[in-house]
């Protein structure tokens, strides 16, 4: 385990009172995995991320790097340690003022990596974040994603074992937001880095995680493997977030239907394959008529969601579907034939 917050609880006092931001928030961060942790503004994200690195002091609970308490490291170890944890932001955070190459080679003089090294570890993630053209550019001269992705740069130059990024693509158009979190997958395959990634947007979540963790009101509702959370989101907050990368709202006249059949909603990893549909029709004596849902693509696997209206007599129905639970799929919205004592939800 690279990272762990055990019951950590920040505390603010301001003019208008006690705020609770975070509430005995409690996660693991794996070696070489990408983490997102997903909320609504106000839930708790960018101080959870600036906790990890002490930026802000837990006003109670422990975040433990490599097995050591950070609270008990003597101001210059908790320097040596955050020269180890990378971050980047939402704002790029430039020098306005500095060239590209002095915006990464500033803060590595100041670090105390020897004049030989600067120039070899620009050079390196300037080409890593394929910006070796733009080395004397000032900020003002680039777009916004090369604006992050010489901030990205700048924190890989440190050669950090993890990187933080708070709201690093909210900033960015679609397209170049899906630039910048393909040059993240990159970065992560290619050179081990753990990743931490705080966002408010689900497509991130999606396309580059392998955990989640949802968080609200300071709290942290729902945890685990991507796919698992979109597949069986428990908590309301999750739902919500889920439902927003589908297209699933029927019209009246279909989510009314009250004739004979199942209307019910299934979850198909892409473990299950691709016959299945075909196994069904040969099988059963029952025809699926799809009336709405789609695909989505996670990091290294595939979610269909579909809402699916089985006709046919009722026993043919549950056995098509007790077929396919048995397939991995999972189903909601039916209870099952009461002689399996099976319910799917």
């Amino acid at each position: 385990m690279m990272i762990r917050l055990e019951n950590v609880s920040k505390t603010f006092v301001t003019k208008m009172g006690r705020v609770d931001a975070l509430k005995n928030v409690s996660l693991e961060l794996k070696k070489g995995e990408i983490f997102g942790v997903i909320g609504y503004s106000g839930a708790g994200k960018s101080t959870l991320i600036r906790c990890i690195n002490l930026l802000e002091r837990p006003t109670s609970g422990r975040v433990v790097w490599n097995g050591v308490d950070l609270s008990t490291l003597s101001p210059r170890q908790l320097r040596e340690t955050r020269r180890k944890i990378g971050m980047i932001f939402q704002g790029f955070h430039l020098l306005k003022t500095a060239t590209v190459y002095e915006n990464m080679a500033i803060p590595l003089k100041l670090s105390g990596v020897p004049k030989e090294k600067i120039r070899e570890r620009v050079e390196k993630y300037l080409a890593v974040v394929g910006l070796e053209d733009k080395r004397d550019d000032y900020p003002g001269q680039l777009s916004g994603g090369q604006k992050q992705r010489v901030a990205i740069a700048r924190a890989l130059a440190h050669e950090p074992e993890v990187l933080l990024c708070d709201e690093a693509t909210s900033a960015l158009d679609p397209e170049t937001t899906d630039a910048i979190l393909e040059l993240l997958l990159k970065i992560n395959e290619e050179f081990g880095i753990t990743m931490l990634l705080i966002t408010h947007e689900m497509n991130v979540i999606q396309k580059v995680c392998d955990r989640v963790a949802v968080m609200e009101k300071g709290q942290i509702v729902e945890s685990g493997p991507v796919l698992q959370i979109f597949t069986s989101p428990a908590h309301e907050t999750t739902r919500r977030f889920v439902n927003s990368l589908f297209q699933i709202a029927l019209p009246r006249s279909l989510s009314r239907r009250d004739d004979s059949g199942r209307l019910v909603t299934l979850f198909v990893p892409s473990s299950v394959g691709e016959t299945f549909w075909t196994q069904i029709s040969r099988r059963f004596d029952v025809l699926p008529r799809l009336l709405s849902g789609g695909i989505l693509h996670l990091k290294g696997q595939t979610l269909g969601r579909w809402v699916v209206h089985f006709t046919g007599e009722e026993e043919e129905v549950n056995k098509a579907l007790l077929f396919l639970q048995d397939q991995g799929v999972r189903i909601e919205g039916v209870m099952l034939h009461a002689e399996r004592n099976r319910q799917i939800s």
